[in-house]
């Protein structure tokens, strides 16, 4: 069974080329599925005969005379309008994202970054309930040195006697 723990986390630098080529990639999806909407929702008005009809109104309370050129523009312009635009709100938005990393950065070195608390699983964490299993005792080599061929023999009467290690 795995445990859960808190654990705090600082977020203190950005790398900036990092997020250029997320965003980058994020704000292309974004705009062309905002640009293929408004295409789409375009047919379908055009489809449905709204422009003309914006037209007669206009000219029926004065503001539009029969003679100029029409409000609307046709498929071919309003797809390419919204291809430049699309592609200006990229370039607009990464450049955006970029800048906001790189001012994140300066002003992490003056507050010290952005602090989460993140929950992680512990996978093989011991239970409190668990059977703890003793701990092997060690004897230390510098009181007990390994015994060797070539270490000379000490006899009992030569021996200093052990003294407690200082803390």
């Amino acid at each position: 069974m795995a445990s859960i723990r808190r654990v705090r986390r600082v977020v203190r630098k950005i790398d900036p080329w990092t997020v250029l080529k997320v965003s980058s990639v994020l704000w292309s999806v974004v705009v062309i599925g905002l640009a293929l909407g408004v295409v789409i929702f375009w047919s379908f008005v055009d489809a449905a005969g709204y422009p003309s009809s914006l037209e007669g109104f206009l000219a029926n309370i004065g503001l539009w005379e029969a003679g100029d050129s029409p409000v609307v523009p046709d498929n071919e312009v309003l797809f390419r309008g919204s291809a430049f635009l699309s592609l200006g709100l990229v370039v607009f938005m990464t450049g955006m994202s970029t800048l906001s990393a790189v001012m994140y950065n300066l002003i992490s070195d003056m507050v010290g970054g952005l602090e989460v608390v993140v929950l992680e699983e512990v996978p093989n964490a011991p239970s409190p309930n668990a059977l703890v299993r003793p701990v092997r005792q060690v004897q230390s080599w510098q009181t007990n040195p390994p015994e060797s061929k070539s270490a000379p023999t000490i006899e009992a009467n030569d021996a200093p006697e052990a003294q407690p290690p200082k803390a």
